[in-house]
């Protein structure tokens, strides 16, 4: 009888299970009201389905860059790909959680030097470009104030450090994602900041703004809350705080309350959530589990033993009122319409000193018929047309407020707000001396701009005899004669092998780091001069150019950086007869066309996905390759040239289909070991004399005894 009992209750707990409300919660179209995955990356749980009480997703753990490539080059999107394929057939937003933070990467990256790091990130945003090109709204960056996580230095070193802003790597890392997704709303994420660290938030976020990074909302999560006390007086504060110091559209992420006592859940919930949903500058709230005991923390969730805590059931009747289904929100449909940012030439200038502002706008569905922008509430220009450039001299020394009004032709207006801070000096900002340096040439690095400190300079010495300091910064302005790519040579002294530098550029479009970062070697001393060579990393466009130095890791010296002018090897791989579809053992001959303009070409590297097959230093540059298997092959050729700078060509596709039977033949090792053709294992990696097994030479299949 008692296990007839316990199928009796099992059938009146699912009959209730069956009768649970079939619509989403909120069926305002203005904000969504969101949760994150659950069990294994689940979306429907324990027989209660998602899409009866949420209408956005965010993936708990896989979209982390550690779930998702925990072996470089292997990608596993399936916990992601459940998610995102739900919240497509649900016809609701999926959330990217998220690209760069200090915790849960793959381990992998801790091995690697900053400047494949940076690589690093950039096959990981590339792979989620390719597996999702259109994503709606992205975590660009977690967690990334100072103590949050332990780890946030392995991004910001990949990224380009803190720079002249103190936020350079996050600028970055927000105008790459901008790069792959346009269309995306790009937010910045960070941890219970409605509770403290407010300060460093708004200068945080604040900065990003001001240098015109293409940030769209921040996120403040807000996990247990009533851990550490923050009444709704308070919470009210600070988010008012917040959002007069920003004034962005705003997520609440990540929101939970731990308590046991279903009462006391409830009271948070209604104190917090009204607070939330009715700010107008809300875009939405995703909470941070629905189940107990499948949430990141104890007593968070919504359902218990299969019963909806009351708490849900208050969310429930609250989502039905009339304040709760028409709150407005700037991003209605979680859809962008204005793309609107503020790049000043500097986010510090000197007062007097003419400086320029670029408004970047763009509309998705509607057309722009102006921009007004304004100056501390002051109209300075109303433009029409691209681009939207304004030449500006600031007057007052202190913070002056930017502000862009963008109007579409239907009528309708958008705005960004943004901020620069003009300092008194009495030098301006001028060259080092009369004759600005020109490149293709020499920079003295102790010939810095003249300016003041902290707006184009800083931590720096004039003296060649100082070596350089941790953070140090120096601006250089130069005239570049003509368009092209450039080698660099710096001179450089010490006697540890610590030193670090990149050079970069700040343009009113984005942050270039012109090189990649330089690790300076032991010399062997002060006075033990060495140059290192490099190349970087863009062309340079003939004219005025402001030029920025930074130093990572001091404790070297540094005389000065040669900039010169060379031609980029080219070439496109090509395979003989490519139309047709090959077999196994079949030897195919690989070739391409390749030319280094006002240079010669070194040597063709082959490659089939990415196995080496062989080098060609001699016209046509051409080499055999005999496939070890049917499939795909994507074949590249990296071309070298003679100042050892390297191209990788376009790959092309080579189908094998057939296992086409090629003879094996014995030949004597003698016989095998005087011919002068290079020997190659199944792989197509090369072998000495000493390998026995088969082997390809001249395109045949020969074993070694």
């Amino acid at each position: 009888m008692k296990f007839l009992r316990n199928v009796s209750i099992l059938s009146c707990t699912l009959m209730m299970w069956a009768t649970v409300a079939k619509a989403q919660l909120s069926t305002n179209p203005n904000k969504f009201l969101g949760n994150i995955t659950t069990g294994n990356n689940n979306m429907d749980f324990n027989g209660f389905k998602f899409s009866d009480y949420w209408n956005q997703v965010t993936p708990e753990n896989a979209t982390k860059w550690a779930s998702v490539e925990g072996t470089r080059g292997q990608y596993n999107w399936g916990g992601a790909d459940n998610a995102f394929n739900y919240a497509k057939n649900h016809n609701f937003p999926f959330k990217f959680h998220c690209f760069v933070w200090g915790s849960q990467y793959p381990g992998w990256i801790k091995d690697l030097s900053p400047s494949e790091r940076y690589k690093a990130i950039e096959e990981w945003m590339d792979a989620a470009k390719k597996h999702y090109p259109d994503l709606q709204l992205i975590d660009v960056v977690n967690e990334a104030m100072e103590g949050h996580q332990n780890d946030t230095y392995l991004m910001r070193e990949a990224l380009g450090g803190n720079g002249k802003t103190g936020y350079d790597w996050l600028i970055k890392a927000f105008e790459m994602a901008h790069e792959r997704w346009p269309n995306a709303i790009l937010i910045y994420n960070d941890y219970n900041v409605l509770q403290w660290g407010i300060d460093e938030f708004i200068g945080l976020v604040g900065t990003l703004r001001d240098a015109g990074a293409p940030i769209d909302a921040y996120g403040c999560q807000a996990h247990s809350f009533t851990l550490n006390n923050c009444p709704q007086s308070t919470l009210k504060n600070n988010l008012s705080t917040i959002q007069n110091g920003l004034k962005m559209p705003m997520y609440v992420t990540e929101y939970d309350i731990n308590f046991a006592d279903d009462a006391d859940q409830e009271k948070r919930y209604e104190e917090q959530i009204p607070l939330f949903w009715e700010a107008d500058y809300v875009a939405g709230v995703t909470l941070w589990g629905w189940f107990v005991g499948n949430t990141w923390e104890e007593n968070t969730g919504l359902i218990k033993n299969n019963q909806e805590r009351s708490a849900l059931k208050w969310l429930r009747d609250y989502m039905a009122t009339d304040a709760a289904k028409n709150a407005t929100g700037p991003f209605p449909g979680a859809k962008k319409e204005a793309s609107i940012y503020i790049r000043p030439s500097a986010l510090k200038v000197i007062v007097d000193d003419p400086m320029q502002i670029k408004v970047h706008a763009r509309m998705a569905t509607k057309t722009i018929e102006k921009v007004d922008f304004y100056v501390n509430d002051e109209l300075v220009k109303t433009m029409t047309e691209e681009p939207f450039i304004v030449d500006y001299v600031p007057t007052a020394e202190g913070w002056n407020d930017t502000k862009a009004v963008v109007t579409a032709t239907d009528g309708s207006t958008y705005e960004r707000h943004g901020r620069f801070y003009a300092k008194k000096s009495k030098t301006k900002h001028t060259p080092y001396s009369e004759t600005i340096p020109e490149i293709p040439g020499t920079i003295i690095i102790a010939e810095y701009d003249k300016g003041a400190s902290e707006v184009n300079f800083y931590n720096a010495s004039r003296s060649a005899t100082t070596s350089m300091n941790d953070g140090q910064w120096m601006e250089y302005t130069v005239d570049v004669k003509e368009d092209g790519l450039y080698s660099f040579d710096a001179t450089v002294a010490s006697s540890n092998a610590n030193g670090m530098f990149h050079l970069a550029e700040y343009g009113l479009d984005k942050l270039d780091y012109l090189t990649e970062y330089v690790e300076v070697p032991n010399t062997g001393g002060a006075n033990q001069w060495k140059t290192l060579h490099g190349y970087l990393q863009m062309e340079l466009t003939a004219g005025r150019h402001v030029f920025t130095l930074f130093v990572e890791k001091g404790g070297f010296y540094f005389k000065d950086f040669t900039l010169t002018r060379y031609e980029e090897a080219t070439g496109t791989c090509t395979v003989k007869a490519f139309s047709t579809e090959y077999g196994v053992g079949d030897n195919i001959e690989l070739t391409g066309k390749f030319s280094a303009r006002n240079s010669s070409i070194k040597e063709v590297r082959f490659y089939a996905n990415n196995l080496y097959v062989g080098t060609a230093t001699e016209k046509p540059y051409a080499v055999n390759f005999v496939p070890f298997g049917m499939g795909t092959y994507n074949i590249t050729a990296v071309l070298v040239n003679a100042e050892g700078q390297e191209k990788e060509s376009t790959s092309r596709e080579l189908k094998v289909t057939s296992p086409t039977p090629t003879a094996i033949r014995t030949v004597a090792n003698d016989a095998i070991n005087a011919t002068d053709a290079p020997a190659y294992n199944l792989m197509g990696v090369p072998v000495d004399d000493n390998y026995r097994g088969i082997v390809i030479i001249n395109g045949k299949k020969v074993i070694k005894r």
